[in-house]
């Protein structure tokens, strides 16, 4: 059990690498699922462009929202952003760093699957099949079909074992030139995400480093004063409910003591130290009241001012012993009784 606390720590205290560590599992675990996925175009002219800009967009939005649920701070950015203003003012700086963080960890899965599914080209092949040049490409010559019928036919060049349009353009060659398409597309989106992700982690804080510095760190401070606000939670509920307990099972023995005529048991001093964690707050009530306010009226962030000095020592700081000369007389008949 206390291996499970240690590791427990150890992640509560490297969250973000482990929060990055998690999106580059789920990067791969996409680019897994792309190569184990059956793709099957349906070389018909109205679905070819759905399917395939489906296959190519639709996976990433959910892997992108997926990084979102799996962050623990998406909760306490939602709460930050709707709660009332109160005696505490937000800042947006700080809610827009905190957006900032976890679209940047949710946006690793995504750009994995695009740019893999571009390389790929299957999808580019299915949805933009019936765009092929064929005057450049095919037999120019060919003009016996219909555009309808050569939309048709274009249609098919995915599905090699269907395809009927050899005399029009060769499959081969269509398949080829919509895979080098859209492998440029894919290289040049990776460089675009990357030269993107170096300019917003390396750049943006040299132009504002020190709104960086004050939106990191109240992000930081949100973060650990809503954890710290969890654990005293827990541990007044855990008062509460041990003194709630003992009292009750206090009355029951002083009842059944009272109707079988025998003394009371005496009850230990535990319920006196559990109450001195309950801050004052003894009652139901009292606890809603408490976390109503807490959340409507969060107290603003001043600390109390130090106490003033007083003598030469600071107010409530513990003065040295003074020294108490003795009398003469009395060291005198000290030592005569020695």
């Amino acid at each position: 059990m206390d291996k499970f606390r240690m590791i427990f720590q150890f992640l509560q205290s490297n969250q973000e690498s482990f929060m990055n560590g998690i999106c580059g599992i789920m990067a791969l675990a996409s680019a897994q699922m792309y190569s184990a996925f059956d793709f099957n175009c349906p070389c018909l002219p109205r679905y070819n462009l759905a399917y395939g800009l489906g296959i190519l967009l639709v996976p990433p939005l959910i892997l992108f929202l997926l990084g979102f649920v799996l962050n623990n701070n998406i909760s306490m950015l939602a709460e930050e952003w709707r709660r009332p203003r109160g005696q505490r003012g937000k800042d947006p700086a700080v809610l827009r760093y905190m957006f900032c963080s976890m679209a940047q960890r949710a946006m690793i899965a995504p750009v994995v699957w695009v740019s893999v599914t571009l390389l790929d080209g299957k999808c580019i092949t299915c949805a933009f099949c019936t765009l092929v040049p064929v005057e450049t490409l095919g037999n120019a010559s060919h003009s016996s079909l219909s555009q309808g019928e050569k939309k048709r036919v274009l249609a098919r060049i995915p599905c090699k074992e269907i395809y009927d349009g050899q005399e029009l353009i060769a499959n081969e060659v269509a398949v080829r030139y919509l895979r080098c398409i859209s492998q440029a597309l894919g290289w040049c989106f990776v460089l675009l995400m990357t030269t993107l992700a170096f300019l917003v982690r390396s750049l943006r804080p040299c132009f504002t480093q020190a709104a960086f510095l004050k939106s990191r760190y109240w992000s930081h401070y949100i973060d650990i004063e809503r954890k710290l606000f969890d654990e005293t939670c827990a541990e007044h509920a855990r008062s509460f409910a041990k003194v709630c307990i003992q009292q009750f099972f206090e009355g029951m023995s002083t009842d059944l003591a009272a109707a079988h005529c025998h003394p009371p048991r005496k009850t230990p001093a535990d319920p006196g130290e559990a109450a001195e964690k309950l801050l004052g707050i003894t009652d139901q009530g009292t606890m809603n009241t408490a976390l109503k306010s807490w959340h409507r009226c969060k107290p603003p962030l001043r600390l109390h001012p130090p106490a003033l000095p007083r003598g030469n020592g600071w107010a409530g700081e513990r003065q040295p012993p003074t020294y108490t000369p003795v009398p003469r007389r009395e060291t005198a008949a000290y030592y005569s009784r020695v």
